[in-house]
């Protein structure tokens, strides 16, 4: 039974790293996915509106009144200017990647939507060896908590610096309590609560696969900053059309 405890143990570590991998690839895929495309999806919301618009003056049919009204009122407020150039803007004007932008000149790449392959693997390093599942007191969870709360803090930011430092600061801290041998109820109660651990892990990372965001990194698992290049060159390409036929209308 306690070989049973131990295994479970250390498959729900594995599975938890797994799904906390998972959500900060989506987290920071989705902030990277608003910075850049957000103002896209905006303008053509607007473009919509407009072109019914245009289309509703010409013709005064009343089914056009109304679409036309109904696209108006589905778009979003216009981002201030600091939120449309956000991370492109600062306080002496354009940075020198939206310059380059602006006069089609080679810009750097976008930052990295996940952290680094030697930061994962520190991270899944760490959270083997100091994961507070591995504690069997109250002191030394409590000690295990507050370290892996950095740990997952340094990790999301992708700081390879800072986690190299933790393993350190493990490393030198006490040793791990030794495990002492349980009673067979309390291994039962201890499989049981794995059970629902692993339970409620698996609903967190089915919620994670099946989000919008989610989708988009599984489609382009291996480089999803090439998925936001793609779909940001289709966007310009509708951004145009709509112009042009917006321009066509009014003209």
């Amino acid at each position: 039974m306690a070989k049973a405890v131990e295994a479970a143990e250390r498959a729900l570590i594995e599975f938890e790293i797994a799904v906390e991998t998972f959500r900060v690839e989506v987290e920071n895929f989705s902030r990277l996915h608003h910075q850049r495309l957000g103002p896209m999806y905006a303008r053509l919301d607007e473009l919509d509106a407009q072109i019914a618009e245009a289309v509703a003056a010409r013709t005064g049919d009343p089914e056009d009144i109304r679409k036309a009204r109904e696209a108006r009122a589905s778009v979003l407020p216009m981002p201030q200017v600091e939120e449309l150039f956000h991370g492109w803007l600062g306080s002496e004007g354009l940075f020198p990647e939206a310059q380059a932008m602006l006069t089609d000149q080679p810009v750097q790449p976008p930052p990295k939507v996940r952290p680094g392959e030697e930061a994962r693997k520190i991270y899944r390093d760490l959270v083997r060896r100091a994961h507070p599942d591995l504690a069997r007191d109250d002191a030394e969870r409590a000690r295990r908590d507050g370290f892996i709360a950095r740990v997952n803090a340094a990790y999301g930011r992708g700081d390879e610096k800072l986690l190299r430092e933790l393993v350190r600061e493990w490393e030198a801290g006490p040793a791990p309590a030794e495990r002492r041998p349980s009673a067979s109820e309390e291994l039962y109660a201890r499989l049981e609560w794995l059970a629902e651990r692993k339970e409620l892990l698996s609903s967190v990372a089915a919620e994670l696969e099946t989000s919008a965001i989610g989708a988009m990194i599984k489609m382009a698992p291996d480089d999803p900053d090439a998925l936001l290049d793609e779909i940001a060159e289709k966007l310009l390409t509708d951004l145009r059309e709509r112009e042009a036929y917006l321009a066509q209308l009014v003209g």
